[in-house]
């Protein structure tokens, strides 16, 4: 038997297959034996169209988890903590019942930029220390401490990749120009924050990547080479979409027109590195920068 014989036996559990689990499934077809954990009867017939086997699971119950653990050699862990409190539960569900098989051997889950801060606008990489100021971030550090611990007394090499704002045209929620056609406004000039980005399909190509070569309990930043101000980045879509530019509001008139969840993110400003998603995962992006992955759009 050939070792891409045995490699295509090999199973991969996708755990929140929704936009970007779906842009991974045609990168692992051939690969892995793809099952996906759903939590919606609704949606396995468009699962198995696209190439999976749906296992009906919740990871917000725990009993419904059971078959997991002898399942998957490897697990791409792609959902969202729940919307409150400041530990994720469903990550914990989810590493009970792989623990109880002992067979992944290797995790990669998708965590946030976010556990970083607010770092004044400064540069930073992976070894900067998580300083979540939201309880949105906090949830994600609860997790990633637990994939780490996970992959500690497993023994399987876990990676967390650390992702800002996902983008692409034909992402639903996802298409930076509905903010500009809505008149969303953003911040003037000197109250302004800088915003990190990666396009949905570098983000899928990116988790298939560190499936196999990121390093043992290893944090990836996944972000492209856009260095823009929020307004800035936001004029530059509403320019190639040939729309007006969006307005601009103190800080502390956006206070009163906006939601204390957009003004959490304009809370925070940071400029984030992505040598190793370079280097070490050796990814070649394909929309290195927001206006590459607008243009043509």
């Amino acid at each position: 038997m050939t070792p891409n014989a045995r490699l295509r036996r090999r199973t991969l559990l996708i755990v929140g297959c929704g936009d970007v689990g779906l842009r991974v499934l045609p990168l692992v077809r051939g690969r892995w034996r793809v099952v996906v954990l759903t939590s919606s009867p609704g949606r396995v017939a468009a699962l198995r169209a696209a190439g999976a086997v749906p296992l009906i699971g919740n990871l917000d119950d725990a009993a419904t988890l059971g078959r997991l653990g002898g399942l998957p050699d490897a697990v791409l862990h792609l959902a969202p903590p729940p919307g409150s409190g400041r530990s994720d539960p469903r990550t914990a569900a989810l590493l009970a019942a792989l623990a109880r098989g002992g067979r992944v051997v290797r995790f990669v889950y998708a965590s946030t930029t976010g556990v970083y801060g607010d770092r004044a606008g400064q540069r930073i990489d992976e070894t900067a220390a998580p300083a979540p100021a939201t309880e949105r971030a906090w949830r994600r550090v609860d997790a990633e401490a637990r994939v780490r611990l996970f992959g500690r007394r497993s023994g399987a090499r876990t990676a967390l990749l650390r992702i800002p704002g996902i983008y692409a045209p034909d992402r639903e929620g996802g298409d930076p120009r509905e903010r500009v056609r809505r008149g969303a406004p953003a911040l003037r000039a000197e109250d302004d924050v800088y915003t990190n980005h990666i396009h949905a399909d570098d983000l899928a190509r990116a988790c298939v990547a560190a499936l196999s070569r990121a390093k043992p309990q290893r944090v990836v930043n996944v972000c492209d080479d856009t260095e823009l101000l929020m307004g800035d980045y936001l004029d530059l879509v509403a320019r190639l979409a040939g729309l007006p530019p969006v307005p601009r509001l103190s800080r502390a008139e956006a206070a009163q027109a906006l939601s204390p969840m957009t003004m959490s993110f304009m809370g925070e400003s940071r400029r984030i590195g992505n040598q190793r998603l370079k280097r070490e995962l050796r990814l070649v992006l394909r929309h290195p920068t927001v206006a590459d992955g607008l243009r043509g759009a």
